[in-house]
């Protein structure tokens, strides 16, 4: 997966030395294995425990919310698309995933998951690149830097192998300079269809493109910024979640199958 030259906010650009030193010493939580012994603590509200515990991981870090878990007495802190926890006095940071040992399931994915779910119809597709293939039925959409190695695997092997679908590509420009170039030079051909696959599946680029042509680029990095999207390929579902990389056919299957037609 390509990661972003341009991407902004999130964690690890908080500057906070704290935060970080305590970031690197994720632990790995179970559920019912953890208690917590605060014997005479107060019971604050979410509030209350987010205004103790912002400055306590540093000047620069600000938390976004602060949440009541249904599990040993934690409570979710949420930094940007980051979840910690943390206890009802805000004195103890726990770092990683807790998991329900009876069914597997990792609680916190779960939780980042449902919290990066977008609203699919408000997509502006006009700004994508569109292929039918099959019946089309079943939808996705695509963020992919035309200099990004995994989305051009991605399109090579999955998405070549994948049928009954309708793929909006949205190119989203995050690796360089030439990506802005090659991305309006795609969208001001005659087919643009035809000359987003000859670069990605054959390496052959497009003509440059007319001097009064208008490309939708800075449109849609501002809207993949907005969407928290650092790294391509980013595949997005009708149902508004996300899977980041270049996943094979069976991933992508399996995922749609639990997508509620």
């Amino acid at each position: 997966m390509s990661m972003s030259k341009r991407s902004t906010g999130g964690i690890g650009n908080t500057g906070s030395t704290t935060f970080k030193s305590l970031m690197g010493k994720a632990s790995l939580m179970v559920v019912g294995g953890l208690m917590m012994a605060c014997a005479g603590a107060e019971n604050p509200t979410e509030a209350n425990i987010k205004k103790l515990i912002e400055p306590r991981l540093g000047k620069d870090v600000k938390v976004d919310s602060v949440k009541e878990t249904p599990y040993a007495g934690l409570y979710e802190v949420r930094i940007g698309d980051e979840i910690r926890y943390t206890d009802k006095t805000a004195t103890y940071l726990m770092v990683g995933h807790i998991f329900n040992m009876k069914t597997s399931q990792d609680l916190t994915q779960q939780r980042i998951d449902d919290l990066n779910k977008i609203d699919f119809s408000t997509l502006p597709l006009e700004s994508a690149l569109k292929t039918v293939k099959g019946n089309g039925k079943r939808v996705i959409a695509v963020f992919e830097d035309p200099n990004c190695g995994y989305c051009k695997r991605f399109r090579q092997t999955t998405l070549k192998e994948l049928d009954n679908v309708t793929v909006y590509t949205f190119m989203y420009n995050i690796l360089s300079e030439d990506s802005f170039t090659k991305s309006r030079n795609i969208w001001c051909a005659a087919d643009r269809n035809k000359a987003w696959d000859d670069w990605m599946l054959a390496g052959k680029a497009a003509a440059a493109a007319p001097a009064g042509c208008v490309a939708p680029n800075d449109k849609v990095l501002a809207l993949g910024q907005q969407m928290k999207i650092n790294g391509t390929p980013s595949i997005f579902f009708a149902d508004g979640s996300r899977i980041p990389g270049a996943i094979d056919l069976k991933t992508i299957e399996a995922k749609f199958s639990g997508i509620k037609q």
